[in-house]
């Protein structure tokens, strides 16, 4: 098996592009993961998955423990076989679900004690635990537990929470079992205040390793200080190891954080998004619920070659929706996964052809033109209802 490798390929300002060498193949960066948190993709099958040209899928420490539990998932030989993804695995430690419980949580120095959502059982996590999780699933990337700090925190807060992380950061290294070809990710903390970003991207780096993700971002600071933050943040990761923001977001958020030097991304938006009837194109976000799709003959975007655009109309996502019939999200859902991948086509492109300004700009364009027609729309019936 090789090493555990990042390799960059070209660069384009901040903006990188390379490919991750693993244990379970090589994935060419910058790379959406789709979402598996409980061993699948929501609505998806393996097939369709890899249909859209994913690469690395996500798994959850958190709800894999609870059901069906790591010993089981090892027994039956690991989250690789059980849900028919030979490829690489990321695996989140965690932190941010048990952080989302909000009073059914307990945080100390050794780790967090918390109730199931499912049936409140109470259950223990610890750095070492975590890892030990991570490993039993057989996760190729896997990531140390964090304390995911809230938003907003004040400075002492998020200093706090930041140098527990770093503490345990420090527990899940000497915990991590090193295998050819898998990887242990830190996690930056140290909520939108540079100096402890800082911090924390330093004292990760003197533990040395084979990734680094940037963590609690997305979690309400809005969009302009996410990206403030990733440009405080960024410099102070070594140029030869990728860059993982956690939980990220927006195909417009995508663009702007590989233009600050990102290389991975995950989020559960697009598969979320496809469940409720929203899909993401190169025409900005549709809602296929609404009832100007009824009789809709066109594609839900006419770029877009996934069998959601292909083979059906606006029209019959729209009827699938409003019948409640489940293909309307399994459809929906393929398609934004589609489309999130051939963004990062399209930005990987880009960076190696040095025109990623210009792709960006064009890609801004069609989803704000899109948005101010559809204003006008909604203008025009206004004004008619109104005259009436």
């Amino acid at each position: 098996m090789p090493d555990f490798l990042w390799t960059q390929e070209a660069k384009d300002g901040e903006a990188r592009a390379g490919t991750l060498h693993t244990a379970h193949g090589a994935v060419q960066t910058p790379v959406f993961m789709p979402v598996g948190t409980a061993g699948t993709v929501k609505a998806m099958t393996a097939d369709a998955v890899r249909s859209t040209g994913a690469g690395i899928v996500l798994g959850n420490t958190y709800h894999l423990m609870l059901r069906p539990g790591a010993e089981r998932v090892a027994a039956l030989g690991g989250l690789h076989r059980m849900m028919d993804w030979p490829g690489p695995i990321l695996t989140d430690s965690g932190g941010f679900q048990v952080m989302s419980l909000g009073k059914l949580r307990t945080l100390d120095e050794g780790g967090v004690t918390f109730a199931s959502h499912l049936d409140g059982t109470k259950h223990r996590l610890t750095p070492e635990r975590a890892v030990e999780i991570q490993h039993l699933l057989d996760a190729t990337i896997t990531m140390v537990l964090d304390e995911c700090t809230a938003f907003p925190a004040t400075h002492a807060v998020a200093a706090s929470s930041m140098a527990l992380s770093m503490r345990w950061a420090a527990r899940c290294r000497a915990a991590f079992v090193g295998r050819d070809g898998y990887a242990l990710f830190g996690i930056v903390q140290g909520g939108v205040y540079p100096d402890l970003r800082a911090r924390s991207a330093e004292a990760l780096r003197a533990m040395g390793f084979e990734g680094y993700a940037i963590g609690g971002l997305a979690v309400g600071e809005g969009q302009a200080a996410m990206l403030d933050t990733l440009e405080a943040t960024v410099p102070h990761l070594p140029a030869d190891r990728p860059r993982y923001l956690m939980g990220v977001g927006t195909p417009d958020d995508l663009v702007g954080s590989v233009m600050r030097g990102v290389d991975m991304f995950d989020c559960v938006m697009p598969t979320r998004a496809g469940r409720t009837g929203r899909a993401f194109t190169s025409l900005g976000v549709l809602n296929m619920r609404n009832a100007r799709h009824a009789g809709d003959a066109e594609p839900v975007d006419p770029a877009c070659a996934c069998p959601a655009c292909a083979r059906h109309s606006r029209a019959y996502l729209h009827h699938l929706f409003r019948c409640e019939e489940m293909l309307g999200p399994m459809l929906l859902t393929w398609h934004n996964i589609a489309y999130y991948q051939s963004l990062m086509r399209g930005l990987r492109a880009a960076i190696v052809e040095g025109r990623l300004t210009a792709f960006a700009a064009e890609a801004r364009t069609g989803w704000r033109q899109a948005d101010m027609g559809r204003q006008h729309a909604s203008d025009l019936t206004n004004d008619a209802s109104r005259a009436t």
